[in-house]
């Protein structure tokens, strides 16, 4: 088995495993270099959990794009809060960006159009297509909302991670799929997980449907740790990553968690940005070492 297990965030849906590790494994060991460790990480090292084909529309393989989705598509309840927790996230980060509560938008407060308007004006959404940003919310909504299709996205997570695995890289919504099948194989020999951009910490929104769920203590939730003693959890975020909305896991997760705001610039919650730091590449480094 890998050495070490890629796990991709959302909108990777025409793309494959192949693809993916053509674009992680050059990053991964940029990372290590700019780490100053000699490790370096090659085809058979590296494995790439894929699911996002399991977001791909049947019978539409020489598709292009996503389903050509507009605001009205943005469902109530779910998908319509994460799109607001964007927004103040945006704003919060973006001076550019209109403040969900800003008297310029009292006419629609908080709406679906205004918050995707002023979206796709920010630094973090700048390029993005409309119909990609609602598909992005869809899926997110979708593997937390689907038990079929969770347990197969799942399946595909774990059936990667062997005995061999000492490493766990995770981006954005495969940073969820990590920890749960990481918590779903108790015993497992994996020394580093390295979440980036990760919404783990989003409370409600994504922290409270974790499976296993978690813990209720002091009033604060606190969710399962996915090991044993000898796991190191590194979890890196952009100030302006908008989907990592909240930074510092050690809140809901605990102090062993070790976390670190890093600088992306204008591709702020882009894989590629994380996996060239060099605390991306440290963390890994410990885990093969």
């Amino acid at each position: 088995m890998a050495r070490v297990v890629a796990v991709h965030g959302i909108g990777k849906q025409t793309l494959g495993e192949e693809t993916l590790r053509r674009l992680w494994l050059p990053a991964l060991n940029d990372g290590l270099a700019h780490a100053g460790s000699p490790e370096r990480l090659n085809e058979v090292d590296v494995s790439v959990a894929f699911y996002g084909n399991l977001f791909r529309p049947e019978g539409e393989f020489l598709a292009a794009g996503d389903p050509p989705y507009t605001a009205a598509d943005v469902e109530a309840g779910f998908e319509q809060e994460l799109l607001l927790a964007w927004w103040r996230a945006a704003a919060d980060s973006d001076p550019a960006v209109v403040p969900p509560d800003a008297d310029t938008l009292v006419a629609t407060p908080r709406s679906v159009q205004a918050a995707l308007l002023a979206l796709s004006g920010s630094r973090f959404f700048a390029g993005i297509a409309l119909r990609a940003m609602v598909f992005d919310l869809k899926q997110v909504n979708r593997y937390l909302t689907d038990p079929a299709l969770r347990a197969e996205a799942l399946a595909r997570v774990s059936d990667r991670i062997g005995e061999d695995t000492r490493g766990v890289v995770a981006h954005s919504l495969g940073s969820v799929l990590a920890y749960e099948a990481l918590c779903a194989r108790p015993g497992h020999q994996v020394r580093a997980l390295v979440t980036i951009g990760s919404p783990l910490g989003i409370p409600n929104l994504i922290l409270h449907r974790l499976h296993p769920a978690p813990l209720t203590l002091g009033g604060q939730p606190r969710a399962v740790w996915p090991g044993g003693e000898r796991l190191v959890w590194t979890n890196l975020a952009d100030g302006g990553d908008v989907v990592a909305l909240v930074k510092d896991l050690r809140p809901a997760f605990g102090e062993n968690v070790r976390g670190a705001v890093v600088h992306n610039g204008a591709t702020a919650h882009e894989a590629l940005a994380y996996l060239t730091d060099k605390l991306c590449g440290q963390a890994i480094a410990d885990g093969l070492r």
